[in-house]
């Protein structure tokens, strides 16, 4: 597949529109479940364009999708609402799919499409001499105009695990994230290290607690930027809570029936916690 990236590109069927971490959605009555038809028409990413309101847009009609990210003072057209890229990915959902923790197509869709605007905007010079990358005519990838190496789109692993003891489960408040917001402890695969023994590592590293009965639960894109969560469930084995100052602000035991606030639907982190990957 490759990109295309003219202004005449907008023949796909779906089109994504993205303002920063939002998503642009036209309304539809009071429909609770978002579907292809929510998504922009073709009339209005061409307005967003003659108006120089597109900061970058593309197209991968293999895909049948185009997208495009708005400059940061773009206004809302008529008729159109932003809501967060993770809302998008739950209210796309039936109730089957929330039940299950799958992704559904066009929320898969939306992710590559956001993680793929924002590679594209870090990717404008080639790392090895400097000079200008343009859209490679063969692959989706960018490729230098001068000395010719191709640069592929990467993804970051990481993962997520929900530690048990018990009826409790282990939730931690971020250093630099919502504070008053408990979730799952995380972090990204390091070279050379097995998934699972970055599970027990994190939890390790970031809690001082020894883990097992490491099992993988289910996986999303999480396009904020360019990570890949795999998820994961463990169980207590020794030791007591110390946390890693740079990490976390504190950790803690919770009752599976007394949580505090937690991350919100649409979340790696709101599906473990709710056993949505449990199936």
């Amino acid at each position: 597949m490759s990109f295309i990236s003219n202004q005449n590109n907008f023949f796909c069927e779906k089109h994504f529109v993205f303002l920063d971490n939002s998503i642009l959605l036209e309304k539809s009555g009071q429909d609770t479940l978002l579907t292809i038809d929510n998504l922009p028409s073709e009339k209005t990413m061409r307005k967003f364009l003659e108006n120089q309101f597109a900061s970058d847009w593309y197209a991968e009609p293999d895909l049948n999708y185009s997208a495009m990210m708005l400059d940061a003072d773009s206004p809302v057209p008529a008729g159109c609402i932003l809501i967060p890229l993770r809302q998008f990915f739950w209210d796309s959902k039936t109730d089957a799919e929330k039940a299950q923790g799958v992704p559904t197509l066009i929320a898969s869709l939306a992710a590559r499409a956001h993680g793929l605007l924002s590679w594209r905007s870090k990717m404008r010079y080639c790392p090895v001499c400097g000079a200008g990358l343009h859209d490679d005519p063969e692959f989706t990838a960018r490729k230098c105009i001068s000395c010719g190496k191709q640069y592929f789109p990467r993804i970051e692993p990481a993962i997520i695990v929900l530690v048990s003891r018990g009826n409790e489960i282990l939730l931690a408040r971020h250093v630099q994230r919502n504070t008053d917001v408990f979730s799952c402890i995380a972090g990204f695969v390091e070279l050379g290290e097995s998934l699972e023994q970055c599970v027990a590592r994190e939890v390790r590293e970031e809690t001082s607690l020894e883990i097992k009965n490491i099992k993988y639960v289910g996986s999303q894109s999480w396009p904020f930027p360019d990570q890949l969560m795999l998820a994961y469930t463990a169980d207590y084995d020794a030791g007591e809570i110390n946390v890693q100052e740079e990490e976390l602000s504190e950790a803690k035991w919770f009752r599976r029936d007394n949580l505090p606030s937690i991350p919100k639907a649409g979340s790696v982190a709101y599906n473990l916690i709710n056993g949505k990957f449990l199936h």
